[in-house]
């Protein structure tokens, strides 16, 4: 059976690369794999959190999957911390882990910046934990932005060692799903920084909870150039390339057909085309979500569900791996 697993931090201001890059790609996923979608708050406490913005932030992104189509009867939604077995397996991974495969990860690199030092341990190891979020459900294909691209590879790696130290081929290895044209979405005040929660401009992104107003602002002021015309070149014009990719990604096109769309446009007009097809598709979603935040009950139950769901392939596999270990398994 051909399974996912993905999820997103549940860290607040979920906004356009969340939802272009990753959830809206779940969804059509759904047709064809067994999902289970976690809400990752063992990786979001790699930086500081208050804990009962962190428990809004879980709730607030379930309402954010369901809104933008992820079906809680199809697929297990669930807290990625209420299924021990994640930190259980990374632990085990931990032991199969050598130190010069985390040493290569770019992303500690740049999280952590030169104050690395005092980084802690969370954010150095979290690529095991991301590599026993997905083999834990024996997932056999990752839904991943080119950023995450290099996880999954760790992921394999960690994967095959376990297997060839156990002598068994009990881990699927994982294979990544890169889709669609804005599979990587940048800021709009910065077409060469990926679009941050973190960034300090608000209009550096779009937020699934702003309204139409707010994202009419933001495209206005979004930055571009004085090259005459609309046309892709990443290096040259970063900013109007971002754009076309989501104006692409919007209409459910390719970037060749889009380019056509916009023949003869300026940046001005262009924008405003944007700007149109992105309310037209983000509306329904910011209403639902705001429905959905005032039903706090029915979140809860969706989220009991998909934690029974994701215990029920969880806590066999971890009591298979415990076994192929050596660890003793004594009754309570």
């Amino acid at each position: 059976m051909k399974r996912i697993l993905s999820g997103v931090q549940p860290t607040g201001n979920l906004h356009l690369g969340n939802y272009l890059g990753a959830i809206r790609n779940w969804v059509a996923l759904q047709r064809d794999y067994e999902c289970f979608f976690m809400l990752a708050d063992l990786h979001a406490i790699t930086v500081p959190q208050e804990a009962d913005k962190l428990r809004q932030h879980v709730r607030e992104t379930a309402a954010a999957y369901i809104a933008c189509g992820i079906d809680p009867e199809k697929s297990a939604i669930f807290p990625q911390s209420s299924i021990s077995g994640h930190a259980e397996l990374m632990w085990i991974l931990s032991c199969h882990t050598p130190l010069g495969w985390l040493n290569r990860m770019t992303q500690f690199k740049e999280k952590a910046g030169k104050d690395k030092e005092n980084a802690v341990l969370g954010l150095y190891s979290y690529p095991v934990l991301m590599a026993a979020d997905i083999i834990l459900y024996k997932a056999t294909h990752v839904p991943v932005g080119h950023d995450q691209k290099q996880h999954v590879e760790l992921t394999r790696d960690i994967a095959g060692a376990f297997n060839r130290y156990y002598k068994t081929e009990f881990f699927p290895l994982p294979e990544p799903v890169i889709m669609g044209e804005a599979a990587r979405v940048m800021s709009l005040r910065d077409g060469k920084k990926k679009m941050s929660k973190s960034d300090e401009s608000d209009y550096s992104r779009i937020n699934l909870t702003d309204d139409a107003d707010t994202i009419a602002l933001k495209f206005r002021k979004a930055k571009s150039d004085m090259i005459e015309g609309i046309s892709y070149d990443a290096e040259a014009r970063p900013e109007v390339s971002n754009l076309l990719n989501l104006y692409a990604s919007f209409r459910g096109i390719t970037r060749e057909q889009a380019l056509a769309e916009c023949e003869g446009k300026n940046n001005s007009a262009f924008k405003q085309m944007l700007t149109d097809v992105a309310v037209a598709h983000l509306s329904p979603i910011t209403s639902k979500m705001r429905e959905l935040l005032k039903e706090t009950d029915y979140l809860d139950k969706v989220l009991a569900r998909g934690v029974a769901r994701a215990h029920a392939v969880a806590d066999q596999t971890l009591k298979e791996v415990k076994e192929l270990a050596g660890f003793l398994n004594l009754k309570h």
